[in-house]
C-alpha cells in the first residue's frame, strides 16, 4: 500500500475571488483576524510577502491541539490565482516525510471556486490520510468568506431634543414617525405583538435612494437604561441585498447632550453588495427630522 496520497476539495465562496487570492499570496499574516481560533499568528521568517522562496510560520489549531507549521512558497501563478506551500517543519512533519499544501481560486462570472490540494507522504502505514487538515482547510476558507461578507456601521449624531423622548419614540411609537419625516417614512404598522415590546412585529414603507421600500422588522431587544431598541429585519426590500440585517438605535445623555447612536449589523448576499452608508445617511436624515419636528 502506498504511503503517497492526495486529497482535492473545492468550496465556492461568496466574496471576491481575486482578494481570497491575494490573502494568501500577500497578506495570510491578517488571516488570524479572520478565523481566530484556527489561526492565532502567521509570521514570515525569510524573504518578503507574496514571493516565491519566502518562509511563512504559522501558529493554528488543529484537532483542538496548538499547532505550529513552517511553510516555504513553493509557487505562485497569478493567472491561476494559485499559491503552492511547502511545509519544512512543525507538527505536520511529525506524521508526514512531506507535505504540500496548494490553494487556488478559479472564477467564472459570480462564482469564486476555491480547491485544496493536500499532497503527502506517509511515515509509515499507521498515519491516517489529513482529512481534518483539509477540512481545516475549508474551514478557514468559510471564516474568509464570512469576514468579507459580514459588517458592521455605527455613526453617532447630537441632538438638541429630548433624549427620553427619542427613545419613546422607537420604543412606543415608531407609528408617528411618517408625520415627523414623511419624506423618509411614509408609514408605519405593527402587524403582531404590541408597541414597546419584544417580539412585536412592525412593517415600515420608506423611500430609500429615490425608491419606495418596505422592512419588515421584529423587535430583539429592549434596555430602557441604555434608551436602547433592536430590530430584526425579517422581510421585505433590505433582505434582496443581505443575509441578515439588524439596527440598534440607542440614546446616551449627558447633561443637555443627547447623543443618538445607530449601529447597523448584517451579511452581504454577495460581494458585489456595497456596506448599507446610504441606509445610514437615512436612518440620520430620519434622526435630524424628528429633532427639527420637537425643537419646532
Amino acid at each position: 500500500m502506498s504511503l503517497e496520497g492526495k486529497l482535492v476539495s473545492e468550496i465556492n465562496i461568496k466574496c471576491d475571488g481575486d482578494v481570497f487570492h491575494e490573502i494568501f499570496r500577500h497578506r495570510p499574516h491578517h488571516i488570524s483576524t479572520m478565523s481566530s481560533d484556527k489561526i492565532q499568528n502567521v509570521d514570515i521568517h525569510e524573504g518578503e510577502w507574496g514571493t516565491v522562496g519566502s518562509v511563512i510560520f504559522w501558529n493554528f489549531t488543529h484537532d483542538g491541539k496548538e499547532k505550529v507549521a513552517k511553510e516555504i512558497i513553493q509557487e505562485i501563478d497569478e493567472e491561476k490565482k494559485l499559491v503552492k506551500f511547502k511545509v519544512i517543519g512543525g507538527d505536520i512533519l511529525d506524521y508526514y516525510k512531506s507535505f504540500y499544501i496548494t490553494v487556488h481560486v478559479e472564477t467564472k462570472g459570480e462564482d469564486n471556486l476555491v480547491t485544496w490540494i493536500l499532497e503527502y507522504e506517509k511515515l509509515n502505514q499507521d498515519i491516517p490520510d489529513p482529512h481534518t487538515l483539509m477540512k481545516f482547510c475549508l474551514d478557514v476558507t468559510k471564516d474568509i468568506e464570512t469576514h468579507h461578507l459580514t459588517g458592521k456601521l455605527v455613526s453617532e449624531i447630537n441632538i438638541k431634543s429630548d433624549g427620553d423622548v427619542f427613545h419613546e419614540i422607537f420604543r412606543y411609537r415608531p407609528h408617528h414617525i411618517s408625520s415627523m419625516s414623511p419624506g423618509y417614512i411614509q408609514n408605519v404598522d405593527i402587524h403582531e405583538g404590541e408597541w414597546g415590546t419584544v417580539g412585536s412585529v412592525i412593517v415600515w414603507n420608506f423611500t430609500h435612494d429615490g425608491k419606495e421600500k418596505v422592512a419588515k422588522n421584529v423587535v430583539e431587544e429592549i434596555d430602557e437604561e441604555k434608551k436602547l431598541v433592536k430590530f430584526k429585519v425579517t422581510g421585505g426590500d433590505i433582505l434582496e441585498d443581505y443575509n441578515s440585517f439588524y439596527l440598534t438605535v440607542h440614546v446616551e445623555t449627558k447633561g443637555e447632550d443627547n447623543i443618538v447612536t445607530w449601529i447597523l449589523e448584517y451579511e452581504k448576499r454577495n460581494c458585489n453588495v456595497p456596506d448599507p452608508h446610504t441606509l445610514m445617511e437615512l436612518c440620520l436624515n430620519i434622526t435630524k427630522d424628528i429633532e427639527t419636528h420637537h425643537l419646532n
